[in-house]
């Protein structure tokens, strides 16, 4: 059975659109400043850990043959997918923006399918192309903020 790839801002741009049909409140100068804090720590996260990508002159897609070695530094250090995490960061922005808790359900819908079909998928090519770096990366770095 072939499986067919969707790239995962794909998935976050599905789950932004949701948002906006959920979402009926209007932002106030309150919530646009806390989503503004939230979108900061997502471009650190985003940013930050292409930028650690690029400096190590590596890819960011593990199934890719450039994939030479595992970025553990930057936002890496604290999460094993800072990028997925940047992207739930900005869905969860929006809904502060917006003031809609309903906004949160795409929120978590995104992080099941990433954490479902993405994450196991990329875990399994680490795995196997830095069999002993992965298994340490993994002992001491959560897949996501907190939940190992």
């Amino acid at each position: 059975m072939t499986r067919v790839h969707v790239p995962p801002p794909l998935f976050a741009g599905g789950a932004l659109l949701l948002q906006q049909l959920v979402a009926v409140k209007r932002p106030t100068k309150a919530s646009r400043l806390v989503a503004a804090s939230v979108v900061a720590g997502a471009v650190w996260l985003l940013g930050g850990a292409a930028l650690e990508f690029r400096r190590r002159a590596t890819t960011m897609n593990p199934v890719d043959v450039g994939a030479d070695e595992l970025v553990t530094t930057g936002p890496n250090r604290f999460t094993r997918n800072p990028m997925y995490l940047g992207m739930a960061a900005v869905l969860v922005a929006n809904a502060v923006r917006r003031r809609s808790p309903a906004a949160l359900l795409p929120v978590a819908a995104f992080v099941g399918v990433i954490n479902q079909l993405q994450i196991p998928a990329e875990e399994a090519i680490l795995r196997e192309r830095f069999p002993e770096a992965y298994a340490e990366y993994v002992r001491v770095t959560p897949r996501w903020l907190l939940v190992r």
